[in-house]
């Protein structure tokens, strides 16, 4: 009896055979995965360290390959390819990869950058459905987003940099609540933005340089956590786009932006790079862009922008870079804006400044182009619309009122005249024709006095 075991300790016992054996096969099953991943992207250099043999969840993390475990479990996968990877051989199957990507189903982190993979990305990437970081750029990847994306609901970042992405963004973006970086920077992507994008009240980074986008931005004031904004290389405009304070890097360069730049971009004391260079922005330069506390690079070149500058304006301490070329300013470059000051490289060529090395305008050509791009308020406008009408309205009523008195002087004497002769049927058409005509006089003139 004394020999006979516990049945509590056989139950352990099993168990922790059990967990054994399940580990053990779970461990091959994911070193067949990895080891089918090897050859399906050609067996890169990156991965020249796999074999049958390899321990994956502790082997040693470099910058370029990275697996991370979690009881016995992959979580993490990123493989980082040589810069400007080949096109991977035509028998290579993007269906194929995905699916043997899906038989990690714990991987919360995926990095694939530069491996040379093409094709369509397949909706059944959706079964990584705790996927959290999703970094699948510089490869040849094409097409539009799959649907089955929006089931990735987990989804803190998504970067498809450099690809070869088409379509319209997706309007299904808020199935995302957790998204804080979205990045689809050097694609195709074409349409306007949807609005679906003003939700994302986590978002921080949002990239979307390069593309072929166009039209107004969303609305990206409740946005209040967004800190990187870069939308250069599209079509977006003409309004500057409603933003959030906390931005440090705001890039809108090469659009088609044509209003004015509004007061509180001047108020975003976090910011440290503001591109606008390269647009058609008009209106008075705010001054105390220069002076932000944290700016370290401000460019508004190729604009309509004006405004005079003046020597004693005060610049940022950590300002190193400054172009202000192509605009219509006027004044004399700021003392803290001389080439020799801190090392700050500024260019301010085909400007109308006084006393500079750079090539200026005269001052006649920035008066006669601000007058020419000058924007009127639409207040302003209607004013003078209306004054324009009232002018009109009070002409018209005078001509109008001066030609129905002649006509009735006009008709009475005739009608005086025709009374000598007895002819009632001949001045009774007269008459008629008269009333007629005067009728269709007083409704002109009552409508041009209408306009006073």
């Amino acid at each position: 009896m004394a020999n006979r075991l516990h049945p509590s300790v056989l139950l352990v016992l099993v168990t922790v055979l059990l967990s054994i054996y399940y580990s053990e096969q779970l461990q091959h099953s994911h070193t067949k995965s990895l080891l089918r991943i090897q050859h399906l992207l050609n067996f890169p250099s990156v991965l020249s360290s796999w074999n049958i043999n390899t321990d994956f969840c502790n082997s040693d993390s470099k910058a370029s390959l990275t697996v991370v475990c979690y009881e016995n479990t992959i979580t993490q996968l990123q493989i980082v390819g040589e810069t400007r990877a080949q096109l991977l051989p035509r028998n290579f199957s993007i269906d194929s990869f995905v699916t043997t990507l899906v038989r990690l189903p714990s991987l919360k982190v995926l990095t694939l950058v530069s491996l040379g993979i093409w094709g369509p990305l397949p909706g059944k990437i959706a079964g990584l459905s705790s996927l959290e970081i999703v970094n699948i750029s510089s490869n040849f990847l094409y097409g539009a987003i799959p649907q089955e994306f929006a089931l990735l609901s987990h989804l803190q970042a998504l970067i498809l940099d450099n690809n070869m992405f088409a379509g319209h963004l997706p309007d299904w973006l808020d199935s995302f609540p957790a998204l804080t970086v979205l990045s689809l920077k050097n694609n195709l992507f074409n349409g306007s933005l949807p609005d679906s994008l003003s939700s994302l009240e986590n978002m921080r980074v949002l990239s979307l340089s390069h593309n072929h986008f166009y039209g107004p931005v969303p609305d990206l004031s409740r946005l209040t956590n967004l800190q990187v904004l870069e939308l250069d290389d599209n079509a977006f405009g003409p309004q500057f786009p409603r933003l959030g304070n906390k931005l440090v890097t705001l890039v809108l360069r090469n659009n088609k932006f044509r209003s004015n730049v509004p007061d509180e971009v001047s108020s975003y004391y976090q910011l440290e790079k503001l591109d606008i260079s390269s647009n058609t922005f008009v209106g008075p330069l705010q001054l105390a862009l220069l002076s932000l506390p944290s700016m370290t690079y401000l460019n508004i070149s190729g604009n309509k922008l004006t405004g005079m500058l003046f020597e004693n304006l005060s610049c940022s301490s950590e300002l190193e870079g400054v172009d202000l070329s192509s605009n219509l300013l006027t004044g004399s470059l700021p003392k803290c804006l001389m080439s020799d000051s801190n090392g700050r490289t500024v260019l301010y060529d085909r400007n109308c400044l006084e006393e500079t090395n750079q090539n200026q305008h005269e001052q006649t050509f920035c008066h006669t182009e601000a007058i020419a791009v000058g924007i009127v308020p639409e207040r302003k406008k209607h004013k003078r619309v209306s004054k324009t009408v009232l002018s009109l309205g009070i002409v018209g009523g005078t001509f109008g009122g001066v030609a129905l008195v002649a006509l009735l002087f006009f008709i009475i004497r005739r009608a005086t005249a025709k009374s000598k002769v007895k002819n009632p049927t001949t001045k009774l058409i007269s008459e008629n024709a008269a009333s007629g005509y005067t009728s269709k006089l007083l409704s002109d003139a009552s409508n041009s006095l209408t306009l006073r």
